[in-house]
């Protein structure tokens, strides 16, 4: 069966792999069988299937409707959407769950999954026993045909949004959905919000033929950033390629990264939820946790990655979580999930209530010298074994650190990660410092532990 799906294409989070070899019709017929096989025993409730702009993406979802109809389960079509649409659909109609056709911001040659079963994030375990049950799996047999039902979500969305994020005043904003179908949701909801938008790259082409859809990206931001200047706009936003991740630069086409966004966002929220809890990740800023616990919140420093935090955020109640990588999550008017054209909403929401622009927002927030994410070419065989050295060298050395993901190096004048990719063959460094020295220094300690790993590792 290895020919069918490799196991490299069983990933953290999702499922992800090369369109048409790794990722293929049979492919989407057995996790459709599979996958059924973790949903209650009863029937009586959908399965919600939808798929991202890619070109393989049409046959893949008709290959997944064929298979749960086959198998007697039924199954709302809701066509070529963002993957929050899907998440929505499966919370407003009280689906079985959702199967998403997406391999995210990967290049268009790539396709892949992301699932939910009931209200829950389906990923860690519950994809490599996926994998087992679709080597095991033998045809499913049922006495009737499910039935399908063709839906389009777009419209009740939106008309939540609407209502629930009214603007105090009217913006002006660049979006680039990045040929992603965002576009196609984010353009309308925002123009009923009241805003004036230019649209850069908004129709759906699933060859991403103007630039690669990852807004963490510097260079994908450049032509955003170029429009939002030259239209003296208020704000830009970017969407990723199935529109769960957002990047945002402000009215100088300066960009903000996702947890100094965070930070503005959490400063909203806990001036109406005084002590709410919100999550970000090992990668985030020191300025962000200790900003929440100045403004009367609870900082919670948890694990990269979608599904871990929207785990993490039911289980604590918190009211909002974000990501460096642009993934947000409310929970105080919304459903806990990442949504980067709600989150968009929401920022408008903010800034339409100051009287300065987005640029202003941050200036009363220490400075800091910080590294983006620096990523290490490393074999996924070799990776988390290089990380568990490091962490016995720097205990060895008697180094303060978090280890929730990684290690977290704590040093008087900054911090210091060295974490696993869970989604890619890498090494993730960071690094955040208040001087060129300080930030010397620990680039200088993390490059000697290692050494040390790699020597311990390779010899």
């Amino acid at each position: 069966m290895t020919e069918i799906f490799p196991t490299h294409v069983f990933r953290e989070y999702d499922i992800r792999g090369l369109a048409g070899s790794e990722i293929a019709v049979a492919f989407a017929e057995k996790l459709a069988l599979a996958y059924v096989s973790f949903l209650p025993e009863n029937k009586d409730k959908p399965i919600v299937v939808a798929r991202d702009v890619r070109l393989s993406g049409e046959a893949l979802q008709k290959a997944l409707i064929h298979t749960l109809l086959k198998a007697g389960f039924d199954v709302i079509d809701i066509g070529m959407v963002p993957t929050p649409l899907a998440y929505y659909t499966v919370y407003e109609l009280g689906a079985a769950g959702c199967i998403m056709v997406t391999a995210s911001h990967n290049p268009s040659a790539y396709n892949g999954f992301k699932m939910m079963v009931g209200n829950e994030s389906f990923h860690g375990e519950d994809i490599q026993l996926l994998k087992q049950r679709m080597l095991e799996m033998k045809p499913y047999a049922d006495c009737r045909q499910g039935k399908l039902t063709r839906k389009d979500m777009s419209q009740p969305y939106m008309d939540f949004a609407v209502k629930d994020c009214v603007l105090h005043r009217p913006l002006k904003v660049v979006i680039d959905a990045g040929n992603g179908p965002t576009g196609m949701i984010a353009a309308p909801l925002y123009r009923a919000l009241g805003c004036e938008v230019i649209e850069l790259y908004c129709e759906p082409d699933g060859r991403f033929p103007n630039h690669h859809p990852d807004p963490t990206v510097e260079s994908n931001l450049q032509d955003l950033a170029r429009e939002v200047s030259e239209s003296q706009a208020d704000l830009g936003i970017a969407f990723d390629g199935d529109g769960d991740r957002i990047g945002v630069v402000d009215e100088k086409g300066e960009i903000i990264w996702g947890d100094m966004l965070l930070l503005l966002l959490s400063r909203e929220l806990l001036s109406k939820h005084a002590g709410a809890t919100i999550i970000s990740e090992v990668k985030s800023s020191q300025l962000l946790y200790d900003d929440i616990q100045q403004q009367g919140g609870n900082g919670l420093m948890w694990r990269t990655g979608h599904s871990p935090i929207k785990a993490k955020m039911k289980e604590t109640g918190a009211l909002l979580a974000g990501e460096m990588s642009g993934h947000f999550f409310f929970a105080d008017r919304f459903y806990g999930f990442d949504d980067a054209t709600y989150a968009g909403a929401r920022v408008m929401q903010l800034l339409a209530k100051q009287d300065k622009p987005l640029s202003r927002l941050l200036d009363d927030v220490p400075k800091r010298l910080s590294t983006p994410e620096i990523r290490v070419p490393c074999s996924d065989e070799l990776k988390f074994r290089l990380v568990e050295s490091a962490k016995e060298f720097f205990t060895q050395q008697g180094y303060e650190m978090i280890d929730i993901d990684g290690i977290r190096l704590k040093f008087e004048h900054g911090w210091a990660l060295l974490r696993a990719s869970n989604t890619q063959p890498a090494l993730v460094l960071r690094y955040e410092a208040k001087d060129e020295q300080s930030l010397a220094n620990m680039k200088q300690a993390l490059e000697r532990g290692l050494n040390f790993a790699k020597r311990g590792v390779y010899e």
